[in-house]
């Protein structure tokens, strides 16, 4: 393939996904759903324009590993023991069971008994990729809900890793099996060693390093070779791109700098994320839909109703909320990413036919497109069955909420200081002495350690990072003080702390009186230039010691103040 028909399959993708997306936006669908049907459209079974398969593909697996390495960068090893003893059990005895049920339902067919076991698993696994989409989408992130289905798929997600090595050894078959499988088990266990022990103590000290330098672009160039290079490294060792890239993310979500880390990685996950649902909808022939409708529609209900019933009825065992159950259930009924992985690998090997891939990945589509359906009904639904008072005088979403905010205790009402310089330390301690609520984002990791060991909350990383303004709760906010002097990063503050609370106070430091009135026009409550105020204290001060009376000092203080505040006296 030439670099212009790989351009133009690029464009074409893009195009595609552009327009699906903003369809599915105004229907009030997931854009997941506009991704794959922009997939369905460009794919060679279908009339009009043609994307490149291969292609695709491979921009595809670019989408794999930063989806797959986000996810882990969100969830870290402590988040992921946070999820429960019942969210294990659950997910593990959740993947036996439709391994069982796999090589029955082979057995009853004609298959071989690895292929039915091998289509059990592939059809258990939850895609981590489309819940944390959905829950981003709706803002649920932080509820105990979503914290639960994460923790839950990426126990699925680690357990993948020995579905893999297990699969592997026994398609060798063979007197060689017993050393097929104990060769890929330690190759396996080699890549953990070396990845999660050396880099936890080699990748936080990179980035430390690379975030010294206080230069955006070489910090971005890092976590994408992080991510991409551990991926990729993660094949020498048996293991498919999208683990690895999975496994950096939890290793990297103990770096005090994870969030910035996150934030960073984004919008370039975004782009390619989407491509990667083009791809899976690429891969879709609508012929085959009608051929083997009923096993396709057998496939979706084992997925949506199989596990969906499965996990909430493991979380209801657990004395979980009604409302957190099925919503649980609901986020997990699908599959996805690694599903794909597991069955290609299958295919590779020599498990699964071509036909029997092509009628799995029907019904797994048709899982993923009835996700973000399903979800968006659950709640409303829901709130309708829960409209009668709980006997303690809360409903199960009330309760829900109370659980999040007793294990989190998200600030509300307090102030978010960007930069903590010379002016937002004086800020921060004028607040700390009448003791109100503050948290502090800050570059300096001096700083930010010290500021810890004062109990002051605070977050590492640049200020205009949005994921660090949703994590210091700028929604729920009194005032955001811009206390930093890159004026890129006090507009892109500004503009996302308008965006999120149309009521919040705003106040920011700038140095320049064009500035000042884009600020001003932008959302600032109040734009205080540093220059001008020192020169009008000095000013203030000369004139009382003439002997000008305080009235008529704060008049002209006023006036000058106006006067300089004029664009064209910049």
């Amino acid at each position: 393939m030439d670099s212009h028909s790989f351009l133009v399959t690029l464009v074409v993708a893009l195009c595609a996904a552009l327009v699906g997306a903003m369809v599915a936006a105004r229907l009030g669908q997931s854009v997941i759903l506009g991704y794959i049907l922009a997939g369905i459209v460009i794919s060679p079974f279908t009339p009009g324009p043609v994307g490149d398969v291969a292609a695709v593909q491979a921009l595809a697996e670019v989408g794999i590993i930063l989806l797959m390495f986000t996810i882990g960068v969100q969830l870290s090893l402590r988040e992921l023991l946070s999820a429960g003893r019942i969210a294990t059990i659950g997910s593990i005895t959740q993947m036996l069971l439709f391994v069982g049920l796999g090589y029955l339902v082979g057995q009853a067919l004609g298959w071989a008994p690895l292929q039915g076991a091998l289509a059990g698993a592939v059809l258990s696994i939850a895609s981590g990729a489309v819940l944390t989409k959905l829950l981003a989408e709706r803002g649920d992130m932080d509820t105990t809900h979503g914290r639960i289905a994460i923790g839950w798929s990426a126990v699925q997600d680690i357990a993948t890793v020995v579905v893999v090595v297990v699969v592997s050894a026994l398609a060798s078959g063979g007197d060689r099996f017993l050393f097929e499988l104990a060769l890929a088990t330690g190759k396996a266990a080699l890549f953990l060693v070396l990845v999660v022990p050396v880099g936890s103590f080699v990748l936080p000290r990179l980035f430390e390093r690379v975030a010294a330098l206080r230069n955006r672009e070489v910090f971005v160039l890092t976590v994408a070779a992080v991510a991409l290079g551990t991926a990729y490294a993660s094949t020498f060792f048996g293991l498919s791109l999208a683990l690895g890239a999975f496994i950096a993310g939890i290793v990297v979500a103990e770096s005090d700098l994870s969030h910035q880390i996150l934030g960073e990685i984004m919008p370039l996950r975004d782009i390619f994320a989407g491509l990667f649902f083009v791809s899976v909808g690429i891969l879709v022939d609508p012929s085959l839909v009608a051929t083997n409708l009923p096993v396709e529609l057998l496939i979706v209900a084992l997925i949506v109703v199989g596990k969906g019933l499965l996990t909430a009825g493991s979380l209801a065992l657990g004395r979980h909320s009604m409302r957190t159950s099925v919503l649980v259930g609901v986020l997990l009924a699908q599959s996805g990413e690694f599903s794909l992985v597991l069955a290609r690998l299958g295919v590779e090997l020599g498990v699964l036919s071509q036909s029997l891939f092509s009628t799995m990945l029907v019904g797994i589509v048709g899982s993923i497109v009835l996700a973000p359906i399903l979800y968006g009904l659950a709640g409303p639904l829901l709130l309708r069955l829960e409209s009668r008072r709980r006997p303690d005088g809360l409903t199960s979403d009330e309760e829900d909420r109370t659980e999040t905010e007793r294990a989190e205790a998200p600030l509300r009402g307090h102030a978010v200081i960007c930069g903590y310089g010379r002016v937002g330390e004086t800020i921060g301690a004028a607040l700390g002495r009448r003791g109100f609520r503050f948290i502090v984002i800050e570059e300096d990791g001096g700083i930010v350690r010290e500021l810890r060991e004062r109990s002051v909350p605070a977050l590492r990383g640049n200020a205009a990072n949005q994921v660090l303004l949703e994590r210091a709760h700028v929604k729920d906010a009194r005032i955001v003080v811009v206390a930093i002097s890159d004026p890129l990063a006090a507009r892109l503050i500004v503009d996302y702390a308008r965006g999120v609370n149309r009521r919040l106070d705003i106040v920011v430091r700038t140095h320049s009186t064009a500035e000042l009135a884009y600020l001003r026009n932008r959302g600032a409550a109040e734009a205080v230039m540093g220059e001008l105020e020192l020169a009008l204290e000095m000013t203030r001060h000369t004139l009382h010691r003439f002997g000008v009376g305080g009235p008529e000092i704060q008049a002209i203080i006023n006036g000058l103040r106006e006067q300089a505040q004029e664009p064209n006296n910049d």
